[in-house]
């Protein structure tokens, strides 16, 4: 059996074996083996983030002379590389793990210096003539990085990718809002017959909702754009120049587009993790609201014979594996489905930060990480899918809309300005009864004529206004 060639490290704990080929160093390694739990390891983003946020400060460093230009120069290529994805294979270490994130941030400080000094020249593991600590951490804590890599990261994909995907899935709701204008359809409230409603108001409805969720998740980007970084170790700014957070921060806006600063208050930056709590609030809110509309979706095209079968949901696959013909929800219930997955990890993360945000420091970051970023890279991905497999391609069966609407004992409420309530009532329930529809009842025994009964049990005309689009 062959065995795997390695190198020997050192740092200040000792000596370390690293497989030969890897670029990242002892802290690393040592963090691989003393966090066997997962195998989740830290996303991607916010690896590409904390390389970032090395990029800009080498660049900050070197531009406050603190770092010359021949160790900026290998350290900024190295960093971009990481940045640009070269370097993925190189992040092993554990979700959880020490809770402020030393551990990858060591690991990200260890691979842009081992390629650095690959470039150099040099001999990958010898700290030499870049050292991950004093040239790439120049400036730097685990305790401002991580958490600014973690908003830098956030931010980007709120802007970048939910945020768009909600306006897609805003544009095919609102889309069906008016398509389905024309169409009334029976209301249902408590699970029961309620007055008509068009569909298109519905649709409007659902189109709403997933505006002000969007509106309420792009107000969580501003306290996200404060960034803690140049605080340091505990927020005072510790070892580095007083214009480093200020500088890193308009670097880090300046090649994203995004408006970040450095904060205003250090001291609450590093001890809490709050920007990040109301943004997993707010996607829990949104996320709540699309399994909403995703459930009511999938029961209005439940049957298709024997539901309620008002609306026809695409078909995509088969339904079943011993039932042939069956189609079936998918899409909805993959709605739901990250939906739950999203409740879950908003409760993951307020319960970490209400249990270790302790004194100077929330050491909760890297878990915060992996469920803010996972959840946000779910809900585009599913927004986008539900507008595209499922919204854009729904069909209303206006046949079963209008025969629902006839067979409802809720068409005896537009008879209550005429007969009363206790008279309208008894129509009502003798409809029920019978099996026969309230026009039948209400015109053997109103005493209404055929014109004014007619109107008043118009469907259409119990919808109120058209508009109301989202």
């Amino acid at each position: 059996e062959s065995v795997m060639p390695t190198r020997t490290e050192r740092d200040s704990m000792g000596e370390v074996q690293i497989p030969a080929g890897a670029l990242y160093g002892a802290q690393t390694r040592r963090a691989m083996i003393n966090f066997p739990i997962s195998g989740w390891h830290m996303p991607l983003p916010l690896i590409h983030a904390i390389a970032r946020i090395k990029r800009a400060a080498a660049q900050v460093n070197q531009d406050l002379g603190l770092l010359d230009g021949e160790h900026a120069e290998w350290i900024l290529t190295a960093a971009t590389e990481v940045v640009d994805g070269q370097m993925d294979g190189q992040f092993p270490v554990d979700v959880f793990q020490t809770g402020s994130g030393t551990s990858s941030n060591m690991n990200v400080n260890e691979v842009i210096a081992n390629r650095a000094i690959q470039l150099a020249g040099g001999k990958v593991g010898t700290r030499d003539p870049v050292h991950p600590n004093d040239h790439v951490n120049m400036g730097q804590s685990s305790n401002d990085v991580v958490p600014s890599a973690l908003h830098v990261a956030g931010c980007q994909a709120l802007a970048k990718d939910l945020l768009p995907s909600l306006d897609m899935l805003h544009q095919a709701l609102s889309a069906k809002a008016d398509a389905f204008q024309d169409v009334v359809k029976i209301g249902r409230t408590h699970l029961q017959d309620a007055t008509p409603i068009r569909m298109g108001q519905v649709f409007s409805g659902y189109a709403a909702q997933v505006a002000d969720a969007r509106t309420r998740l792009e107000e969580c980007l501003e306290p996200l754009l404060a960034l803690p970084i140049g605080g340091t170790a505990v927020g005072t700014g510790l070892n580095t120049h007083p214009a480093f957070g200020r500088r890193v921060a308009e670097h880090l806006a300046s090649e994203t587009g995004l408006a970040f600063r450095k904060t205003d208050q250090h001291f609450a930056a590093h001890a809490n993790r709050e920007a990040v709590l109301q943004t997993t609030a707010q996607l829990k809110v949104t996320a709540i609201g699309l399994n909403k509309i995703a459930n009511d979706i999938r029961m209005l095209g439940s049957g298709p014979r024997c539901g309620i079968g008002e609306l026809a949901l695409p078909a995509l696959q088969p339904g079943s594996s011993i039932m042939p013909g069956k189609v079936n929800p998918v899409i909805c219930e993959a709605v739901m489905q990250v939906a739950a997955f999203v409740v879950g990890a908003d409760s993951a993360i307020s319960f970490s930060a209400a249990t270790l945000s302790n004194y100077e420091l929330c050491v909760a970051v890297p878990l915060m990480a992996h469920q803010l970023l996972e959840s946000m890279r779910l809900m585009a991905n599913v927004s986008r899918t539900f507008a595209s497999n499922c919204i854009e391609d729904l069909v209303v069966d206006e046949r079963v809309c209008a025969g629902l609407i006839e067979q409802s004992l809720a068409m005896c409420t537009s008879l209550v300005p005429l007969l009363g309530y206790d008279r309208a009532a008894e129509i009502a329930k003798e409809a029920h009864a019978t099996g026969r529809t309230v026009r039948e009842i209400a015109a053997e025994y109103s005493g209404l004529d055929e014109k004014t009964l007619d109107k008043a049990l118009d469907p259409r005309q119990m919808t109120g206004p058209a508009k109301g689009k989202g």
